[in-house]
C-alpha cells in the first residue's frame, strides 16, 4: 500500500509530431506555419528538455500521475515516456485520446503502473460552437480503490478575456455537472484530482460559479452541490502563478480535489499546499517567468521549456 501520492500538471506547450507526420489534413493546414522544418532534432531537443522537469518532480522522483496538455498525438507521448526512462526516470505509460480541437492538441496522463492501475478512461464533450479539448477522465485504481483523475484545458483568452469567458463558463458547467455524475455512480467519497489549465484564475467565475470550485472546504464537505476545493489559492497570495504575460503572474494552471479527500473519507488527504515545480530550472536568471521552447520558426530556443511551470500536490494515505 502507497503512503503518499504525488500528482503533478503541465501545459508542455506546443508538443507537436514532426512537420511530415502523417495527420488530418485539416489539422495540418491550421498548423503548417508553426511546424515549417519542426524535424526531429527540435523534437528531441524539446523532449529531452520536458524530461528534465518532469523527473525533477517530487524529490527528483518523478510525479506518481501527471496530466499533460498541448501534445498532438500518443507517438510523441511514446517519444517523451522513453526519453524519461533512457534518462533514468520513471517507466510511465500513458492513458491518451484525441480531440476535436482545432490544431489537433490533446490532454494526456502519464502514471506509474506500479502504482496506479489503469480501469478505464472517458472523455466528456464541451457543447459549444467550437471545436474545443473534451475533458478527459481516467479512472484508476490506487490502493485498491477507485481514484478518479479529470485533465482540462479550457478555451484560452486569445479572443479576449471577458469576450471568451462564456466558453470557459460552459466547461465549468459540464466539469460540474459530470463531478454530479460521478458522485451518483461511484459515491461522493471517491477520490478525484481535477486538474488543468483553465485560462482563468481560481477567482474567476467559470471556475468559482459554473466548476463550483471554491476556496472553503466547509463549502466543499458540508454542501449540498458538487463542490471542489480548489488547492491554489495559497499559491496566489505568494505572488507567483504558473504562467508569466505581459508583466503579470497568472494561475491558470490548478488543481482541485473532491469532497473525499477534503474530508478523508476516500482514503486521502491533503496535508500540504500545492507547488509550482520547476522554477529554479525553467527560469532564466534574472527573468521572470518560465523560459519557453517555442514552436513557431523564429521563436525557438532548445534551451527552453515552456511557457508554463507544472503544479503539483501530494495527497497522503489517511
Amino acid at each position: 500500500m502507497k503512503n503518499n501520492i504525488v500528482l503533478a500538471f503541465w501545459n508542455v506547450e506546443n508538443l507537436f509530431d514532426v512537420e511530415n507526420a502523417q495527420r488530418p489534413e485539416k489539422i495540418q493546414k491550421a498548423i503548417a506555419k508553426d511546424i515549417e522544418k519542426w524535424n526531429d532534432e527540435l523534437l528531441n531537443a524539446k523532449l529531452s528538455q520536458l524530461s528534465k522537469v518532469i523527473r525533477s518532480i517530487n524529490s527528483k522522483n518523478g510525479p506518481d500521475i501527471l496530466g499533460v496538455c498541448e501534445v498532438e498525438n500518443k507517438n510523441v507521448l511514446e517519444k517523451l515516456i522513453k526519453q524519461i526512462e533512457n534518462d533514468g526516470g520513471r517507466k510511465y505509460n500513458i492513458a491518451h485520446a484525441d480531440t476535436s480541437d482545432n490544431r489537433g492538441i490533446d490532454i494526456a496522463f502519464l502514471y506509474d503502473p506500479q502504482v496506479a492501475k489503469f480501469e478505464q478512461f472517458f472523455q466528456h464533450w464541451i457543447v459549444k460552437r467550437y471545436a474545443t479539448r473534451e475533458l478527459f477522465q481516467v479512472n484508476f485504481i490506487v490502493n485498491e480503490k477507485k481514484f478518479v483523475v479529470i485533465g482540462n484545458h479550457w478555451p484560452s483568452r486569445t479572443a479576449g478575456q471577458y469576450e471568451s469567458e462564456p466558453y470557459r463558463m460552459t466547461a465549468g458547467e459540464t466539469l460540474s455537472y459530470w463531478m454530479q455524475r460521478i458522485y451518483e455512480e461511484l459515491s461522493e467519497d471517491v477520490a478525484i484530482v481535477v486538474m488543468g489549465d483553465f485560462n482563468d484564475e481560481p477567482f474567476n467565475r467559470s471556475i468559482t460559479e459554473y466548476a463550483l470550485a471554491v476556496n472553503d472546504s466547509n463549502a466543499v464537505v458540508k454542501g449540498r452541490n458538487p463542490y471542489l476545493f480548489n488547492l491554489m489559492w495559497p499559491i496566489l497570495s505568494d505572488g507567483i502563478g504558473s504562467h508569466f504575460y505581459s508583466g503579470q503572474w497568472n494561475l491558470l494552471d490548478q488543481i482541485m480535489i473532491s469532497k473525499g479527500i477534503t474530508n478523508g473519507k476516500s482514503g486521502w488527504i491533503i496535508n500540504e499546499k500545492p507547488k509550482v515545480e520547476a522554477m529554479d530550472i525553467m527560469s532564466i536568471p534574472g527573468k521572470i517567468g518560465p523560459r519557453k521552447f517555442g514552436i513557431k520558426p523564429k521563436e525557438r530556443d532548445k534551451e527552453g521549456f515552456s511557457d508554463h511551470f507544472p503544479v503539483s500536490i501530494k495527497l497522503d494515505k489517511k
